[in-house]
């Protein structure tokens, strides 16, 4: 009947229509039974019960993805935590800084006997003398009128007060090292406090006495303070001239004998010989520097026996003056007051001439020409607060160790571009003859 209906070729068309129809509908027809299986209540299942569970198993599939999503959620946060974590800026650095025994003291002293550094030792000499002779690999001189030196310096163990201190502490050893590695020094430096009692102006006194003993090698101590700078590097001290002595420090003997004024000395910077006479010194200095009301009592009698001295605590520079004054004949035949260059040269009157040196003289005086130390008393950079405004020292730290580091620079053809400048240029050209080319000042 179709065929009278439609022509041949729209009947043609009809069929194919139908039998692609029928196929389509047996493959909707299988994927129903396929997914009723997988999906639906089985047998005994009805199209609502097909309905909840493919719901429910949808419901499962997105409960599936949720851990994902939270994992990667998590790892972000993981991410920026770490780079919190990696702040050096907002780390609490208080969190490792506190001892399990801060506030713990190891051993009480008895109060009522005088402070000590250590067992008395009376035959120091004859020990170190055995001692030289046993061991001839271990001269206590490197040559001829060359004593074996041992620079010791030291700061805290935790970090400065104020972020700053700690990069000039760091400019300051790179200095001492500078200095040392030229004139065949060697260098200790400590970060230990080796006894409570006597921290700040007093800590240099235990661990001389222990350096003193450890290396019976080392014919000198000498001490500089961390807020000290070599400033002529060329320099070297006249050792011989102080072969019949035991004590160097920068001073004047009227001041000190005559005057008794407390700065006479400095203590910044000074030399000190491994012997029994320098033990005792230290044993003798030693009762007025434990903290507190011995420290306290010591200072009020330094303060009425020395001239211009304000009231404060103990400090050993002052007890220096006093034990020399009051003792001379005892002490003073084995002290070298040096004022002939700078063991120490104090800052203010030295850094604003530092041109004018440049200028007229070269490394190599030591005295008011090139000063051999630049001495930062009173700058204090590594604590909140000092005598001098914080500008102005810092300014002049930079110059004086620019100063000094130009010394070394210009060995390998630089030199800062200014005293005020971190920057460097070149002085020389480079050349294919290196060890031609001869230092020139």
């Amino acid at each position: 009947m179709l065929d009278r209906i439609l022509s041949p070729r729209q009947a043609r068309q009809f069929h194919r229509f139908l039998r692609n129809g029928k196929i389509t509908l047996l493959c909707l027809f299988l994927t129903v039974i396929v997914l009723r299986g997988h999906l639906g209540a089985g047998k005994f299942g009805t199209p609502e019960k097909d309905l909840n569970e493919i719901r429910q198993t949808f419901s499962y599939i997105r409960r599936r993805a949720e851990p994902r999503r939270v994992l990667e959620e998590a790892k972000s946060n993981v991410v920026l935590s770490s780079n919190n974590d990696n702040n050096y800026a907002e780390f609490d650095i208080t969190k490792i800084l506190m001892d399990e025994d801060d506030g713990v003291v190891e051993f009480k002293r008895d109060s009522s006997q005088p402070y000590t550094l250590g067992p008395k030792i009376s035959d120091w000499d004859q020990q170190r003398s055995d001692w030289l002779r046993q061991n001839p690999n271990f001269p206590n001189f490197i040559a001829e009128k060359k004593p074996r030196v041992l620079l010791v310096t030291g700061s805290s163990p935790k970090p400065c007060e104020n972020p700053v201190g700690d990069h000039y502490l760091l400019k300051s050893i790179k200095n001492k090292i500078d200095y040392c590695r030229l004139h065949g020094i060697e260098i200790f430096y400590n970060m230990a406090l080796l006894d409570a009692e006597m921290a700040g102006f007093w800590a240099k006194l235990p661990l001389l006495r222990k350096l003193l003993l450890s290396h019976p090698e080392v014919e000198f101590l000498w001490w500089m303070d961390s807020d000290a700078m070599f400033t002529d590097m060329v320099f070297e001290l006249p050792w011989d001239k102080y072969k019949d002595h035991n004590l160097v420090m920068h001073g004047w003997n009227e001041m000190v004998y005559d005057q008794k004024n407390w700065i006479g000395l400095n203590t910044g910077s000074f030399l000190l010989r491994n012997c029994q006479w320098s033990l005792d010194i230290l044993d003798t200095l030693a009762p007025m520097g434990p903290k507190g009301k011995i420290r306290e009592e010591a200072g009020k009698v330094l303060t009425r026996e020395l001239k211009d001295r304000p009231v404060f605590e103990a400090d050993d520079q002052s007890a220096m003056v006093y034990i020399l004054a009051t003792q001379r004949d005892k002490w003073g035949g084995k002290v070298y007051l040096e004022n002939s260059y700078y063991l120490h040269g104090y800052w203010g009157i030295l850094v604003d001439r530092y041109e004018e040196m440049i200028e007229n003289y070269h490394p190599g005086y030591g005295d008011h020409r090139w000063p051999l130390v630049t001495h930062f008393v009173g700058c204090k950079p590594c604590a909140k607060f000092g005598d001098y405004p914080v500008e102005r020292c810092l300014k002049q730290m930079d110059r004086a160790f620019n100063f000094g580091d130009n010394q070394i620079l210009q060995m390998y053809g630089f030199t800062h571009k200014s005293l005020a400048s971190r920057r460097v240029k070149r002085t020389r050209n480079e050349t294919s003859n290196p060890l031609e080319v001869r230092d020139q000042r």
